[in-house]
């Protein structure tokens, strides 16, 4: 394959680092000469603009090679965070993947329709998480995380209980999302609402950018 070509190639002081998206780093590396010089740096889409990337390094990567991978992609612009130990499907891909099948089972149910429970998202929830993550939200939310579990800890598992087991994504429901989603962007218009995605995008970050600044 080609990590191997690569690994053949390489200086024993050299980086070799992947963009997999799912692929833990040790099931890469187990057979290359340089493993311990192996790394994972999986980007979030679309990267231009969503400087996030996720470094993970196998159990036996050398710790060197985590730490100038974390100030390398930190030198160009990214925001490197450090995934400490494997696991399936990273840990953004975890938390979407949470999201989305929660939102396929409230439109299972008949909760809400598809385009308000991308509202929840994009007017709601989005609007913070821009800026903050969900643990600093819950932190800000009350007088601190000791705070915040005293007053919510039964609500919150008491919801958690109701999510059930995972759904596969077919059948009625997919066609029913599918459909809703093509009402309102035909598939012959993709690339013009990519477009659209990418302009505002780019203005957030800019936003971003610049309130980093003050």
């Amino acid at each position: 394959g080609v990590h191997a070509k690569i690994d053949g190639l390489c200086k024993d002081d050299a980086i070799i680092a992947s963009a997999a998206s799912a692929l833990i780093p040790s099931l890469i590396s187990q057979n290359l000469k340089h493993k311990n010089r192996f790394i994972v740096c999986h980007p979030t889409n679309p990267p231009f603009y969503a400087p996030l990337v996720e470094v993970i390094p196998a159990p036996w990567t050398d710790p060197d090679v985590v730490v100038t991978t974390n100030q390398l992609l930190a030198e160009t612009g990214q925001v490197p965070v450090i995934v400490k130990k494997e696991i399936d499907d990273f840990v953004l891909n975890r938390i979407q993947l949470s999201i989305i099948g929660e939102c396929w089972r409230l439109y299972e149910e008949g909760v809400m329709s598809v385009e308000d429970i991308d509202k929840v998202m994009s007017e709601g929830l989005g609007r913070r998480y821009a800026f903050m993550g969900p643990l600093e939200t819950a932190y800000l939310n009350a007088d601190g995380m000791y705070n915040y579990g005293d007053k919510y800890k039964e609500m919150i598992y008491r919801v958690q209980c109701t999510f059930g087991a995972p759904r596969k994504m077919e059948g009625p429901t997919l066609d029913k999302i599918q459909n809703e989603l093509t009402s309102r962007i035909p598939l012959d218009q993709l690339n013009e609402r990519r477009k659209w995605r990418d302009i505002r995008l780019a203005s957030l970050q800019k936003l971003k950018n610049d309130l980093d600044k003050k």
